[in-house]
């Protein structure tokens, strides 16, 4: 909704207001509807900031509380708004015009430093406390919005944005070398096992579910939300979970379409942004609203060539979908002129930083331009919903059944599942074996797993102590390890540097286009429920995620709910867009793989080893091809480390 830029002198110095003009200027480049500034001898507040919501239209920010004596400055949307006015005693007739940046000062004035655990939505927020000479602020549970910062003995500066920071005089673009040696050493998406880092010496973030204190000199942080131990709920009927289930959705939905403009929607033809459409588009038909949606289909001329369990072109589930639900005016778009390779620059200048997953890119940023043209005000997804709405991992638990000896219902459950899929139940046994017993099927098998290639440079590697610092911290550098689906989930919601991506990238292009990417799969009351649910509610029947196809009987066709053959993939046609690139991106691995600088930090040659292998011409299944990603990651560092000369 805003970018928010301030800063705190520790000392006796007055605020030099230049430097606060110099960060607000930096951040002209996004759309605002309004930019204001607050300024005392210490502290200097500034909001750049984008109308989204009803409340916030005409909403001073920086906002100075008088009889309180704060001040907050937010880049906020408050989703537990009703929950709220009851526990901070607002006035019923102040209860549809109070901001969310209000709502946000009056939690800090009754709950002070745990105030945030209170709060639902997607937020990033300081705010000065004039008596108790202090800054107090902090960063949603999963990291939505982005809150960078410096601090040294002197001062303390902070926003939403890097380069705005990188205009102050102390602080200078340096390389940060170990949180790139981490991007280089994991093989996965996420960039950094330290959540505090950046790619610049001296620009750290405020992690998710942080909050940061700064007073009497002294920077502090404190972790308000954890996801782990949360107690199971017991329902006596299949139909209460799943009226439980609908409950909590709806509100998460509700909550998330408001905003005075147009609603938007990523949707694809699975389950997750399938449902979330579903709801959204009963929810606005209640106030005569439209929900836009925005789906990416291959180019024409792309010949599938993925497995025959997974789809390229979900066209005709989504499809489905429109025209089961209603309400929906939907597009599909496949950006035919752009591809991985033409959109680097752009996302490095989006991104300030160098990024992995640039197999989605061409279309991310597409759907997010077109929405921006046809004034979407909120666009939806349901990124999150594999580990929350739709969690029900079915060999995973079968697997569970036959550690656990339940034969009987692991023989039921293989049987239904058999028949759901027409796979023979010796087949499907022989998979939940080897997920049951791992190690001694290896041992069996003698598998020899693929690795992934490692392109940090070995003596970079030694410098920075990477390697060890990764197996410190459970980082499987091969990926070759199988974890089970478990695991996988319980790091997701454990693990601080999962939830960084995703968040950064969405605040960048949300001002970037002026709207905000909302994802009710992620609510935090969703994902309470979703974990609360006893694990039997999600595998039953032989149905994997269970719950969901469930609970959303009536809301999704059954072509889409009751999908068990077919999984959509996107970005198939990532290197098929290549073709009249190729020799083009050939040529600037080439430069690279003799490049001094970039040698200093990349395995040059494991890059000519890639390249011997892909380099002669643009196969469409290189998409998903190991040496492809290592190569695409490279030149997105090396034009990134070549951009700070």
């Amino acid at each position: 909704m805003s970018a928010i830029a301030g800063i705190y002198h520790l000392n006796d110095e007055p605020i030099n207001l230049e430097h606060g003009r110099r960060m607000m200027k930096d951040l002209e480049k996004y759309p605002a509807d309004d930019i204001q500034t607050w300024l005392n001898e210490k502290v200097f507040f500034g909001c750049h900031a984008q109308w989204i919501t009803p409340e916030s239209v005409g909403e001073q920010m920086p906002f100075y509380d008088y009889e309180r004596q704060l001040v907050i400055t937010a880049d906020a949307i408050i989703d537990n708004r009703e929950e709220l006015y009851e526990k901070l005693q607002v006035h019923n007739d102040d209860r549809n015009i109070i901001t969310d940046s209000q709502l946000i000062l009056l939690a800090y004035d009754k709950w002070g430093g745990e105030s945030p655990k209170y709060l639902v939505g997607d937020f990033a927020f300081m705010i000065w406390d004039e008596r108790k000479k202090k800054l107090f602020g902090a960063r949603d549970f999963s990291g939505t919005r982005t809150l960078y910062y410096f601090y040294d003995n002197n001062q303390f500066a902070f926003c939403t944005a890097i380069k705005p920071l990188l205009a102050l005089p102390k602080i200078k673009k340096i390389l940060n070398e170990s949180w790139l040696a981490d991007f280089l050493a994991i093989p996965v998406n996420f960039e950094s096992v330290d959540s505090f880092s950046t790619i610049y010496k001296g620009v750290e973030q405020v992690p998710p579910s942080h909050s940061i204190t700064v007073e009497n000199g002294r920077l502090s942080f404190n972790r308000y939300c954890t996801l782990t131990d949360i107690r199971k709920i017991h329902l006596k009927t299949d139909v209460e979970y799943e009226e439980a289930f609908r409950d909590v959705f709806s509100k998460a939905v509700k909550s998330r379409v408001r905003t005075h403009h147009r609603v938007g929607a990523h949707l694809s033809g699975g389950l997750d942004s399938g449902s979330v459409a579903s709801f959204a588009a009963r929810e606005l038909k209640n106030t005569n609203k439209l929900l836009h949606t925005f789906s990416y289909v291959p180019v024409d001329d792309f010949v599938d060539f993925t497995h025959k369990s997974r789809v390229a072109n979900e066209k005709s589930y989504i499809k489905s979908t429109v025209q089961f639900v209603g309400n929906i005016n939907d597009q599909y778009l496949s950006f035919d002129e752009r591809n991985p390779f033409t959109e680097i620059d752009e996302w490095l200048e989006i991104h300030e930083m160098p990024y992995k997953f640039f197999e989605n890119t061409f279309w991310l940023r597409g759907i997010y331009e077109q929405a921006h043209l046809q004034g979407i005000g909120v666009l939806l997804n349901g990124q999150r919903g594999n580990w929350t709405i739709s969690w029900g991992p079915v060999l995973d638990y079968y697997a569970v059944l036959l550690k656990k000896m339940n034969w009987i219902k692991l023989y039921n459950e293989l049987s239904l599942y058999s028949q759901n899929i027409m796979v023979n139940k010796s087949r499907i046994m022989k998979v939940v074996r080897k997920k049951a017993f791992p190690t001694l099927s290896n041992l069996i098998q003698k598998e020899d797993p693929f690795h992934f290639p490692m392109i940090i440079n070995p003596g970079f590697a030694k410098k920075t102590g990477v390697l060890e610092k990764l197996h410190e911290n459970g980082i499987d550098i091969s990926a070759s390890e199988l974890p089970s689906a478990y695991e996988v989930r319980k790091r997701q919601f454990e693990k601080l540097y999962y939830w960084n991506t995703t968040g950064t990238y969405s605040s960048k292009l949300s001002l970037k286009y002026s709207l905000w990417e909302r994802d009710p799969t992620n609510d935090l009351r969703v994902i309470n429920f979703s974990l609360s649910v006893p694990e039997e509610q999600y595998v039953r029947k032989g149905l994997d995620r269970s719950l969901i196809r469930r609970a959303t009987n009536g809301y999704l066709p059954d072509k889409v709910r009751l999908n068990l053959l077919n999984r959509g993939v996107q970005g198939a046609d990532g290197v098929h867009r290549m073709k009249k690139f190729w020799d083009s991106f050939v040529a600037e691995l080439q430069q690279l793989s003799i490049d001094p600088i970039v040698g200093e930090f990349l395995d040059l040659k494991e890059i000519n080893r890639a390249i011997l292998k892909i380099g002669k011409e643009a196969r469409p299944e290189y998409a998903f091809d190991f040496d492809f990603r290592i190569l695409m990651r490279s030149l997105i560092v090396s034009r990134f480390i070549k951009s700070l000369n």
